[in-house]
């Protein structure tokens, strides 16, 4: 549920936020017993974490947050105060698991952090943007499209990643409309790139890499409801566009995953949705956050926002785990022995030609 402007919004489908909390001396908002208000911490054990998770094995991990203007998605993915989102938290705990994990497995994080607004590219990290934006590339090998000149950090601590967190939001493009007084009008896309190297038993290095975006879409808003004139009313236009670009690419995807065949997804139309090819319909897991206000005058985009998140539900990805072929053979047929092991402990009977004789449907195949 989302909450109204100006409250915090958790976006759990089954929590309410717009009360039930109690504001503790540092600002933190806390849930009071038997209420259905959930905390920023309750939000990350339930969404972030699975990221966090799944970064660590090895995959690529996408959360985004979609809702209306004012609904509560900035608050969710970056909090305010102490009430830190779903970004700096992740970013907290990637360090603590880091610090807790194996001594001698070697880890690399990069961050980087950027905007799409008017349908330009801004890097939150760099106060020299050229006028235009951040050229918008497709790699020829693996057909994914990226950013020309975005400015890649290598962080070692929490401290630094907040640090680079706090310039990067501090630029964001933000303005007042008549719905939200610090309405968000870019989309903001952090990126945190995360390397795993390992030797393994035959003393070789191995890598696994994760790459992990995490996407505050700027609100859909209608210009009678929230005032807009001149710049905001264009700045509305454009993320409208890219929000529309972005519904269509999810139907499209969500027809592939129904078994339509011959079905074109149209990436290209928007910015927004040429940078989100992998997240939505590629090697990521993907989680999509929907902000809902509770105000009755809201109800059209509500519905809408529904609607939008049942459709992505539809959508079937198929994530990977990011490492070198040999490695990821080797784990394979250890997973596959895992396996025989317990079916012999458990007294199950013994396909024969067991691991690399197995057929895609899980039958052994049989030798003429």
């Amino acid at each position: 549920a989302g909450g109204k402007q100006g409250n915090p919004s958790t976006d759990l489908p089954s929590s309410r936020s717009h009360d039930g909390y109690t504001e503790k001396d540092d600002g933190y908002l806390e849930a009071q017993p038997g209420t259905k208000y959930a905390s920023q911490r309750r939000v990350f054990e339930d969404l972030g974490q699975g990221v966090l998770d799944n970064a660590f094995k090895g995959f690529n991990c996408s959360l985004f947050a979609y809702g209306q203007t004012g609904s509560g998605k900035s608050y969710s993915m970056v909090g305010y105060g102490n009430n830190k989102g779903i970004v700096p938290i992740t970013c907290d705990e990637l360090f603590k698991a880091i610090e807790a994990g194996d001594k001698a497995t070697k880890y690399e994080v990069t961050f980087s952090m950027l905007e799409i607004y008017n349908e330009q590219v801004r890097d939150l990290l760099s106060k020299d943007n050229p006028k235009g934006g951040l050229q918008v590339r497709q790699n020829p090998k693996l057909g994914l499209f990226y950013v020309v000149g975005l400015k890649k950090v290598a962080v070692g601590s929490y401290a630094e990643i907040d640090k680079r967190t706090q310039e990067g939001t501090a630029n964001r493009t933000v303005a007042s409309t008549n719905m939200n007084a610090t309405s968000s009008r870019a989309h903001t896309v952090v990126t945190i790139t995360f390397d795993q190297i390992s030797k393994n038993e035959a003393g070789e290095e191995t890598k696994k890499s994760s790459v992990i975006n995490l996407v505050d879409l700027a609100g859909s808003e209608r210009a009678d409801s929230t005032g807009a004139t001149g710049d905001r009313l264009k700045e509305g236009a454009n993320i409208n566009k890219s929000l529309s670009a972005l519904g269509n690419v999810i139907s499209a995807l969500a027809d592939l995953s129904g078994g339509k065949k011959k079905v074109m997804v149209p990436y290209r139309d928007s910015v927004l949705t040429k940078l989100l090819q992998n997240a939505l319909g590629g090697n990521s897991k993907t989680v999509m956050i929907a902000a809902l206000s509770p105000a009755d005058i809201n109800y059209d985009e509500t519905l809408s926002t529904l609607r939008y998140a049942d459709r992505a539900k539809k959508i079937k990805n198929k994530a990977v785990v990011n490492e070198n072929p040999l490695d990821k053979l080797i784990r394979e047929l250890r997973e596959e022995n895992e396996k025989l092991k317990q079916q012999m402990s458990g007294g199950a009977v013994m396909p024969t030609g067991g691991g690399a004789g197995m057929d895609p449907a899980g039958g052994a195949r049989s030798k003429a």
